[in-house]
């Protein structure tokens, strides 16, 4: 079973109950039965948007010990390659976050991406491949 890629936007609406695409982002989650992967800085970003509901920063973190989220990389041993798809998507921008799951995709193989950013209509992963982006908000 192929994994799917996990963002801030929508960890952040799972876990914020107050966000606009909260019941969406839940229904998609709920839906997969794939392994969901992620990335330190997406966790880095969603735990600082996040910094107001300790239980939620929690939570996080222990679908990380569960693994339930899984980080299948580290930044350190990635580091220049990230930095040359940041370069790449510059005038989009493109964030830390953003990089690393552009490259997570490359690596695994993989295109799905739980996310909101429309941002992953532009990018593309591997040799020129879109992204398919699980949660539609048209």
């Amino acid at each position: 079973m192929s994994p799917v890629l996990l963002d801030s936007s929508v960890l952040v609406a799972l876990l914020d109950r107050s966000e606009r695409y909260h019941e969406r982002c839940a229904a998609a989650v709920r839906e997969l039965e794939s392994p969901l992967v992620t990335c330190d800085a997406v966790v880095a970003e969603s735990c600082y948007l996040l910094r107001g509901m300790p239980p939620a920063v929690d939570s996080i973190l222990e679908n990380i010990a569960r693994g339930v989220f899984q980080i299948p990389f580290q930044l350190s041993r990635t580091a220049a390659e990230v930095a040359r798809i940041m370069r790449k998507y510059r005038d989009v921008p493109a964030d830390l976050a953003d990089a690393c799951l552009i490259y997570a995709a490359g690596q695994l193989g993989v295109g799905e991406i739980l996310t909101l950013d429309h941002n992953f209509k532009i990018y593309r992963w591997g040799r020129n491949k879109p992204f398919h982006l699980l949660i539609s908000l048209d």
